[in-house]
């Protein structure tokens, strides 16, 4: 790999920037242009930075950004989301027709490129699965996503709010968001996906009382972090759906734990590294000899941090908290 770009404006700790980073990393990959790009991390700024590695040539950041905005605009996702309708509140039966649709589609070989396709497939994987549902039948509610945090409460709509950052970010939302410093300018009404530990507004935390006070967010690293979602794909484990990298213990609640590597990688090793058991700690109260012998097999395995956010729920909408490094 010879040429490089920071994404300056993402800190690896932030779970919305986590996110964003993967997304931009997704996009570039199928994309059709840069497919061998590579994914690092460096320490800058008081943060861990994403680095994106190009094979041949260089690249601007204007040029990235343009890229980022053509392949975001068409967006293949959106004609699904439409179907699934404003939450991911549809049956395992409905959950299945999809499926059965894109997996003829992928398989036909239709007009849209391949990595489009798949990439409908993955979303889906991603959302939930039609063999788990809330009441055991198809006509039931799928269990979905960890990374769900609203269902329709207070006029906040999970899959519409996806919608509503497809049709309007634009390519001055992305820059701000990959290569400045996040100034929280642009309005969250409709577009904000709560992934950033700043949307927590509760009343205790804040200056101000938070009905009154404007909801801003980054509107380019929410947009971005959609398209990383299907990195995270949802498994059956007996009668629960589990999200890829989240864990749930019981006095403890939901936690997602995410690597953060210094060794350029392709999406696929991406992917794998994503998925390692070796990244959940030992238990608090093991041994040092275990907590020892964990961070070795981090090391060896390259990773340079791991972060770890708890996911809770305020009344009835989930939020991430500020990571904490283990």
């Amino acid at each position: 790999m010879n040429h490089s770009i920071t994404l300056r404006g993402l800190d690896g700790s932030n779970p919305l920037a986590f996110l964003a980073a993967l997304g931009t990393f997704r996009v570039l990959t199928f994309c059709g242009k840069y497919p061998d790009v590579r994914l690092s991390w460096e320490e800058m700024d008081g943060g861990w930075r994403p680095k994106l590695w190009f094979k041949d040539d260089s690249v601007a950041e204007d040029e990235l950004v343009d890229l980022l905005h053509d392949y975001l605009s068409h967006s293949p996702q959106r004609e699904l989301l439409e179907a699934i309708g404003p939450n991911l509140t549809i049956s395992g039966g409905r959950l299945r027709v999809l499926s059965v649709e894109a997996l003829d589609a992928l398989f036909a070989g239709d007009a849209q490129p391949l990595g489009d396709r798949l990439s409908v497939c993955d979303f889906l994987a991603a959302f939930g699965c039609d063999a788990i549902t809330t009441d055991g039948d198809q006509d039931s509610a799928m269990q979905d996503t960890a990374f769900r945090t609203m269902s329709g409460a207070g006029h906040q709509h999970f899959v519409s709010f996806m919608l509503e950052l497809i049709s309007s970010t634009d390519a001055t939302h992305l820059h701000r968001s990959l290569f400045e410093t996040w100034d929280y300018q642009d309005s969250g009404r409709g577009a904000n996906m709560r992934w950033d530990p700043a949307d927590d507004r509760r009343y205790a935390l804040r200056w101000k009382n938070p009905s009154a006070d404007p909801n801003m967010t980054m509107r380019g690293a929410n947009r971005l972090g959609i398209e990383a979602l299907p990195l995270f794909t949802t498994v059956p484990i007996g009668a629960r759906l589990e999200t890829v990298g989240f864990v749930q213990r019981r006095h403890e609640g939901v936690r997602w734990t995410w690597p953060i590597w210094s060794d350029p990688i392709d999406l696929d090793t991406c992917r794998s590294l994503l998925q390692s058991a070796d990244l959940e700690p030992p238990m608090q109260d093991a041994e040092a000899g275990n907590q020892a012998t964990w961070r070795e097999i981090l090391s060896r395995r390259g990773f340079k941090a791991v972060f770890q956010s708890q996911r809770i729920t305020t009344g009835k909408f989930r939020n991430f908290t500020p990571s904490r490094a283990l």
